[in-house]
């Protein structure tokens, strides 16, 4: 029996409905991504299945006993005391006092897996934390299905890579929306995409469905022209008069009438986004030259002895954790502001275009029309005018919401209001700082286009793992030891620190253990004055010292990570556990590799 069924449920506004006749069922144990554009209904969905919500018709039937809990995009603003305080006001039951030490046992333990601290105020957390802590509130209650909306908006890289590694080992049902490809791919088991009111369901991972769906869509854009040919000869038949009435078809005529309701009811898609970079002259062939840089705020250090070298096209992502200085250092590149050591040149004609983190370039009280127009109707790109309404219709914004003001836009929208507004500025320099929140798949993948081909500059601060990969040729990390550049994308950083780890695992090998390896690789052709037992088992060493190496040698890169510490208390320790314990076994062998080799 299914734990949720979904029997032929619709709800709309104004407008079309956002979900029309949908049915659908969850099981227990799926990990379910939900896809759509925005506004598409994903969030109203989401709202549906907690109950939060009534459907206007069509019904949701939960399991009886089952527990539903549902995790926000948006941070409440209202919440207050410790983090403890948090999760435990979320629980139910709190009142009964035969369920309080088990619901107190249930927050104790979810605090502990999640490594927070119950003392600390929740007010004082940085927005990443702050979702941690509503995460735990919402497992803490033991749910047979979590839903998440945008859990990864506002983390950085590290904080989503412990949430992705904490869902995966989640055992129940989970529905979540997100906007992170990567995310995406390494969670769900199965997509629910919602398109034109109707819901999609396809058994597989986001790879497959992105293959389905092409495949799928060229299908139906077939079977419409099919139809819309043989309506059209139709057409053309009845409009024959008297002899098409003569012939007194008059099954014909209703199927032709039916053909006409089907044709009129058919819901076209949206279209895709269209955006376009206006480039400006070129700039000289330096961007930026800064040469052992320091800045930090107080006793606080954001960089020391920095250096780097920015030249025309160069593509550079900013990777680090939230709070690290990654904005501080777009700044400084720029030179919008002085380092306290060292020295930031600047090339010649740079035009520089910035889409900010905070939105601070959009006015919320004015309406999209006059954030992107600045008060004309009309728009230059390149050579020609357009009309500001029909520029913003390349953004997916209808006639009504481009006059709708700012703060009663989506995070989405808000984010193709920015595009929007930076695309009609030419420029050779163009600076994203996390561009990527909120963005349905469709516009990420036309913005990636559009970067790859834009001549210029481009200094990007995101932690879209399949953004970075696709766009960036160069990234600049702020990790432990400093801030370092490296070669490629998000995947070539990585493998450059696990190289980097494996070198001074090598190194920092005492060079007993090195001849003692040598050694090793070299058995004895010979075994003289040793029993047959004794014989066997020093020819067997070898093998297993070496394989002992090896295994102490991948514990250690794996510890060296910069996100290790985030897995769980308990996997933690059991690692740890088991490199004492390999450490000791490895000892044991070289000492009884020279007792019988002696």
């Amino acid at each position: 029996m299914p734990l949720v069924s979904i029997d032929d449920l619709s709800i709309g506004f104004r407008g079309p409905s956002l979900l029309d006749g949908v049915s659908a069922t969850i099981e227990s144990g799926q990990r379910i991504g939900l896809l759509g554009r925005n506004g598409a209904g994903k969030t109203t969905l989401m709202r549906l299945l907690d109950g939060k919500m009534q459907p206007d018709s069509g019904g949701i039937h939960v399991s009886p006993g089952a527990k539903i809990a549902r995790l926000t995009q948006d941070v409440p603003r209202d919440l207050e005391g410790t983090v403890h305080d948090i999760v435990t006001a979320g629980q139910a039951n709190m009142d009964d006092p035969e369920l309080q030490w088990q619901i107190q046992h249930a927050v104790d333990s979810t605090l502990s897996r999640m490594h927070l601290d119950p003392e600390i105020e929740f007010q004082t957390l940085s927005s990443g934390m702050k979702r941690r802590v509503l995460l735990a509130r919402a497992i803490a209650s033991e749910p047979d299905i979590l839903l998440l909306d945008e859990p990864t908006n506002h983390l950085d890289i590290s904080s989503i890579l412990w949430l992705e590694n904490f869902l995966s080992r989640w055992r129940n049902t989970l529905i979540f929306v997100t906007h992170d490809r990567s995310f995406l791919q390494n969670l769900a088991t199965r997509i629910w995409e919602i398109d034109r009111g109707r819901l999609f369901d396809w058994s597989c991972d986001y790879s497959t469905f992105l293959k389905r769906k092409e495949a799928a869509i060229a299908a139906e854009e077939k079977q419409n022209a099919l139809f819309d040919k043989r309506l059209a000869e139709e057409e053309v038949w009845i409009r024959q008069g008297i002899k098409a009435r003569r012939t007194r078809n008059e099954g014909r005529v209703r199927a032709l009438k039916a053909m006409r309701v089907e044709r009129s009811n058919r819901r076209q898609g949206e279209g895709k986004a269209k955006m376009r970079l206006q480039q400006a002259e070129r700039t000289g062939a330096l961007v930026t030259d800064v040469k052992e840089i320091s800045f930090g705020y107080g006793e606080h250090k954001i960089l020391e002895d920095f250096t780097t070298m920015l030249m025309r096209g160069d593509k550079v992502g900013i990777i680090g954790p939230n709070g690290a200085g990654k904005t501080t250092l777009l700044k400084l590149l720029l030179g919008q502001l002085e380092p306290h050591e060292g020295r930031v040149r600047m090339g010649t004609n740079l035009q520089i275009a910035y889409f900010d983190q905070l939105r601070d370039t959009l006015d919320p009280d004015k309406t999209v029309v006059e954030n992107v127009g600045d008060g004309s109707d009309k728009i230059q790109i390149g050579d020609k005018t357009k009309h500001i309404m029909g520029y913003l219709q390349d953004f997916l914004f209808t006639p009504e919401r481009a006059r709708t003001e700012v703060r009663f836009l989506s995070g989405g929208e808000r984010n193709r209001a920015l595009l929007a507004r930076l695309m009609t500025k030419p420029a050779n320099v163009i600076v994203l700082d996390e561009p990527t929140n909120d963005l349905d798949s469709e516009t990420l993948e036309l913005l990636e286009e559009q970067l790859t081909d834009f001549n210029g500059t481009l200094l990007m601060v995101s932690h879209d793992r399949t953004f970075l990969n696709n766009v960036v040729t160069s990234t600049i990390v702020f990790e432990e030891g400093g801030v370092h550049e490296y070669a490629g994308g998000y995947d070539e950083w990585r493998a450059a620190v696990a190289r980097k780890v494996a070198d001074k695992l090598e190194a920092a090998k005492p060079e007993n253990d090195k001849i003692k390896s040598e050694k090793v690789k070299a058995a004895p052709a010979e075994i003289k004055k040793l029993s047959y037992k004794q014989k066997r088992e020093l020819e067997q060493l070898p093998r297993k010292i070496e394989k002992m190496e090896l295994a102490i040698a991948a514990l250690h890169e794996a510890m060296a990570a910069t996100d290790y510490y985030q897995k769980p208390a308990d996997a933690i320790a059991a690692e740890a556990a088991q490199l004492k314990q390999l450490e000791s076994e490895l000892s044991e062998a070289y000492s009884l590799w020279e007792k019988l080799d002696s």
